[in-house]
Protein backbone atom coordinates (compact mmCIF):
# COMPACT_ATOMS: atom_id res chain seq x y z
CA UNK A 1 0.00 0.00 0.00
CA UNK A 2 1.36 3.40 -1.01
CA UNK A 3 0.27 6.47 0.99
CA UNK A 4 1.03 9.99 -0.13
CA UNK A 5 0.89 12.83 2.35
CA UNK A 6 0.47 16.42 1.27
CA UNK A 7 0.75 19.58 3.28
CA UNK A 8 -1.91 22.21 2.67
CA UNK A 9 -2.44 25.71 3.91
CA UNK A 10 -6.19 26.14 4.45
CA UNK A 11 -7.35 29.75 4.45
CA UNK A 12 -10.84 31.06 5.22
CA UNK A 13 -10.75 34.37 3.33
CA UNK A 14 -12.83 36.21 0.78
CA UNK A 15 -10.77 36.47 -2.38
CA UNK A 16 -12.43 37.48 -5.66
CA UNK A 17 -9.50 36.31 -7.79
CA UNK A 18 -9.43 32.83 -6.23
CA UNK A 19 -13.24 32.63 -6.40
CA UNK A 20 -13.07 33.33 -10.15
CA UNK A 21 -10.48 30.58 -10.60
CA UNK A 22 -12.56 28.07 -8.61
CA UNK A 23 -15.69 29.04 -10.58
CA UNK A 24 -13.91 28.58 -13.92
CA UNK A 25 -12.34 25.28 -12.92
CA UNK A 26 -15.67 23.91 -11.68
CA UNK A 27 -17.31 25.11 -14.90
CA UNK A 28 -14.66 23.26 -16.91
CA UNK A 29 -14.95 20.09 -14.78
CA UNK A 30 -18.75 20.11 -15.09
CA UNK A 31 -18.53 20.55 -18.86
CA UNK A 32 -16.08 17.65 -19.08
CA UNK A 33 -18.22 15.32 -16.97
CA UNK A 34 -21.72 16.17 -18.29
CA UNK A 35 -22.62 15.77 -21.94
CA UNK A 36 -25.78 17.79 -21.27
CA UNK A 37 -23.93 20.79 -19.85
CA UNK A 38 -21.27 20.47 -22.53
CA UNK A 39 -23.97 20.69 -25.23
CA UNK A 40 -25.42 23.83 -23.62
CA UNK A 41 -22.09 25.67 -23.25
CA UNK A 42 -21.86 28.67 -25.55
CA UNK A 43 -25.57 28.62 -26.39
CA UNK A 44 -28.13 31.20 -25.24
CA UNK A 45 -29.39 28.65 -22.66
CA UNK A 46 -26.01 28.82 -20.91
CA UNK A 47 -26.47 32.51 -20.12
CA UNK A 48 -28.11 33.61 -16.88
CA UNK A 49 -30.67 36.19 -18.03
CA UNK A 50 -32.52 38.35 -15.49
CA UNK A 51 -36.32 38.18 -15.56
CA UNK A 52 -38.30 40.78 -13.64
CA UNK A 53 -42.03 41.49 -13.42
CA UNK A 54 -43.48 44.44 -11.50
CA UNK A 55 -46.97 45.62 -10.53
CA UNK A 56 -47.56 49.37 -10.36
CA UNK A 57 -50.69 50.73 -8.69
CA UNK A 58 -52.95 53.45 -10.08
CA UNK A 59 -51.04 55.90 -7.85
CA UNK A 60 -47.77 54.98 -9.59
CA UNK A 61 -46.42 53.16 -6.55
CA UNK A 62 -44.77 49.76 -6.68
CA UNK A 63 -47.28 47.23 -5.30
CA UNK A 64 -45.45 44.00 -6.09
CA UNK A 65 -42.53 42.48 -7.88
CA UNK A 66 -40.90 39.24 -8.90
CA UNK A 67 -37.23 38.90 -9.72
CA UNK A 68 -35.35 35.89 -10.96
CA UNK A 69 -33.42 34.60 -13.91
CA UNK A 70 -33.61 32.04 -16.68
CA UNK A 71 -30.81 29.59 -17.40
CA UNK A 72 -30.63 26.09 -18.86
CA UNK A 73 -34.27 26.35 -19.98
CA UNK A 74 -35.52 26.94 -16.42
CA UNK A 75 -36.94 29.94 -14.60
CA UNK A 76 -35.52 30.45 -11.12
CA UNK A 77 -37.70 32.75 -9.00
CA UNK A 78 -35.47 34.52 -6.51
CA UNK A 79 -37.76 37.14 -4.93
CA UNK A 80 -41.51 37.70 -4.86
CA UNK A 81 -43.07 40.49 -2.86
CA UNK A 82 -46.60 41.91 -2.77
CA UNK A 83 -47.54 44.92 -0.64
CA UNK A 84 -49.52 43.77 2.41
CA UNK A 85 -52.54 45.84 1.27
CA UNK A 86 -52.78 43.75 -1.91
CA UNK A 87 -52.07 40.26 -0.60
CA UNK A 88 -54.89 37.81 -1.16
CA UNK A 89 -56.12 39.67 -4.26
CA UNK A 90 -54.45 37.38 -6.81
CA UNK A 91 -51.69 39.86 -7.60
CA UNK A 92 -48.92 37.47 -6.58
CA UNK A 93 -50.38 34.77 -8.81
CA UNK A 94 -50.52 37.21 -11.71
CA UNK A 95 -46.86 38.13 -11.22
CA UNK A 96 -45.84 34.46 -11.15
CA UNK A 97 -47.99 33.64 -14.19
CA UNK A 98 -46.48 36.53 -16.17
CA UNK A 99 -42.94 35.45 -15.24
CA UNK A 100 -43.69 31.84 -16.21
CA UNK A 101 -45.26 32.87 -19.53
CA UNK A 102 -42.33 35.15 -20.34
CA UNK A 103 -39.85 32.41 -19.44
CA UNK A 104 -41.70 29.90 -21.60
CA UNK A 105 -42.38 32.19 -24.59
CA UNK A 106 -39.19 34.26 -24.73
CA UNK A 107 -36.67 31.79 -23.36
CA UNK A 108 -38.09 28.32 -24.05
CA UNK A 109 -38.16 27.37 -20.37
CA UNK A 110 -39.42 23.89 -19.54
CA UNK A 111 -39.66 24.40 -15.77
CA UNK A 112 -39.60 26.81 -12.87
CA UNK A 113 -38.10 26.55 -9.40
CA UNK A 114 -38.26 28.55 -6.21
CA UNK A 115 -37.05 28.33 -2.62
CA UNK A 116 -39.26 29.69 0.17
CA UNK A 117 -39.40 29.48 3.95
CA UNK A 118 -42.28 27.97 5.90
CA UNK A 119 -43.45 31.39 7.13
CA UNK A 120 -43.38 32.88 3.63
CA UNK A 121 -45.28 31.25 0.80
CA UNK A 122 -45.11 27.45 0.37
CA UNK A 123 -48.92 27.21 0.26
CA UNK A 124 -49.08 30.06 -2.26
CA UNK A 125 -46.73 28.24 -4.64
CA UNK A 126 -48.64 24.97 -4.20
CA UNK A 127 -51.78 26.84 -5.33
CA UNK A 128 -49.84 28.02 -8.41
CA UNK A 129 -49.17 24.41 -9.40
CA UNK A 130 -45.74 23.94 -7.86
CA UNK A 131 -44.76 20.82 -5.95
CA UNK A 132 -42.30 20.38 -3.10
CA UNK A 133 -39.17 18.46 -4.10
CA UNK A 134 -36.98 19.21 -1.07
CA UNK A 135 -37.15 20.51 2.46
CA UNK A 136 -34.32 21.71 4.66
CA UNK A 137 -35.17 21.65 8.36
CA UNK A 138 -33.69 24.30 10.64
CA UNK A 139 -32.46 26.60 7.87
CA UNK A 140 -32.09 28.95 9.62
CA UNK A 141 -32.62 27.30 13.02
CA UNK A 142 -36.35 27.07 13.75
CA UNK A 143 -37.35 27.56 10.10
CA UNK A 144 -37.94 25.10 7.26
CA UNK A 145 -36.92 25.93 3.71
CA UNK A 146 -38.84 24.42 0.79
CA UNK A 147 -37.69 23.94 -2.78
CA UNK A 148 -40.59 23.76 -5.21
CA UNK A 149 -40.73 23.14 -8.95
CA UNK A 150 -43.33 23.39 -11.72
CA UNK A 151 -43.35 22.13 -15.27
CA UNK A 152 -43.86 24.90 -17.83
CA UNK A 153 -44.43 22.55 -20.75
CA UNK A 154 -47.98 22.03 -22.01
Amino acid sequence: MFIVSFMFSIEAVNDAERRDVVEQRLHDDNSERSTVLRSLRGTPADDSIPLEVYAIGADGELTGGLTGYVQYHWLHIELLWVDARHRGTGLGGRLVAEAEESARRRHGCAGSRVETWDFQAPDFYLKQGYRVVATVEDYPPGVTEYTLIKSLTP
